[in-house]
């Protein structure tokens, strides 16, 4: 009989496939969806202080938007206050009480208290962990490299010190060195690593001449970022790894954990076809595993990563040279699709 149990910071999962944060989690009949539809866990969407701080901001513009209006009254409204992440923490409860699957909470903050303060708040829900979300858009010539990774690992630290349940991390690959980035984050407590986050990229309308904002969903074969530094961690690393992005089938799956991945996260595809699509990627993965006879994702888990391979130079860009020297073959493929 084929296994395709896994485990995931600590966490036992029926499969290797949790859905990633996404607005399709805001609704409680999709949860189920999902969880009918096989997934083995679940990330509820993210809680931005970013956007709490502009509701806040909005809130009080309209609260005050006709105070003084006359002599007899100074303030139209009592005094009021933003009820700042009450209402997605009450969803986040409802959530994990409406699943029999682990459901983890995920936090993108601006400030350390926020986050020590937020993850805190988080674990009260009953979630089972939490992931944070960290990427730094430069927005200044001043600010070093070093004080950033310093800054999230310190984060990263506090966070896992102040709650008792498993913290994973979603990082960009942005880093000079993210694999030293994720080896010190390990250190500092995290037990999973999300290889990699997606994140809004700007587009301009030539038409129109102003900018738009398009849908950022991924596209198959865009899992081989996360595929190439999955296989350098793998055995290297006393974490989890999650791989994410571009992955839109059950070989997509497969090859991830070929390359030493415990899981992986799915959101577009699931946007594109449906909560359907996670039945069919894992009858597709049994199918795999079946014409190889492998009985457990054990089994050929981290079989071709870096350690395993007998190419000294997959995981290196000597390849990229390889590919240079014999682009006839780049050609060819070409078209036979």
């Amino acid at each position: 009989m084929t296994d395709l149990s896994t485990n995931f910071m600590g966490l036992k999962l029926a499969n290797p496939i949790i859905v990633g944060s996404s607005n399709m989690v805001d609704h409680p009949e999709k949860l189920k969806q999902l969880e009918e539809a096989g997934a083995a866990a679940i990330v509820y969407k993210s809680l931005f202080e970013e956007q709490i701080q502009l509701e806040s901001f909005q809130f009080h513009s309209e609260m005050e938007l006709y105070n003084e209006r006359s002599a007899e009254s100074i303030n139209l409204h009592p005094n009021m206050e933003h009820a700042g992440p009450a209402e997605h923490l009450y969803k986040l409860r409802l959530a994990k009480q409406s699943l029999t699957i682990p459901l983890i909470g995920s936090l993108n903050c601006i400030f350390t208290e926020t986050w020590v303060d937020w993850a805190q708040q988080i674990e009260k829900t009953g979630v089972d962990g939490i992931e944070l979300n960290f990427f730094s858009l430069p927005r200044d010539f001043e600010t070093s490299a070093t004080s950033i990774e310093q800054e999230q690992i310190a984060i990263v630290k506090q966070v896992c010190q102040a709650v008792s349940i498993p913290v994973s991390v979603k990082l960009s690959p942005f880093y000079t060195n993210t694999l030293q980035v994720i080896k010190r984050m390990q250190d500092a407590g995290a037990k999973a690593f999300v290889l990699f986050n997606r994140m809004f990229e700007p587009d301009i309308s030539t038409n129109a001449l102003k900018h738009i904002a398009p849908f950022n969903l991924s596209e198959h074969g865009d899992y081989r970022m996360s595929l190439r530094y999955i296989g350098i961690l793998y055995k290297n690393l006393n974490a989890s790894l999650v791989g994410s992005t571009g992955i839109h089938s059950g070989h997509d799956v497969a090859k991830l954990i070929l390359s030493g991945a415990d899981a992986i996260q799915l959101v577009s595809a699931i946007y594109l076809h449906t909560p359907s699509v996670i039945a069919q990627i894992l009858a597709d993965l049994k199918k795999f595993m079946e014409l190889n006879n492998f009985k457990s994702l054990d089994d050929f888990r981290g079989k071709l990563s870096k350690d395993h391979t007998r190419d000294p130079f997959v995981y290196k860009r000597a390849q990229y040279v390889d590919l240079l020297l014999h682009s006839e073959k780049l050609l060819k493929t070409n078209d036979e699709v």
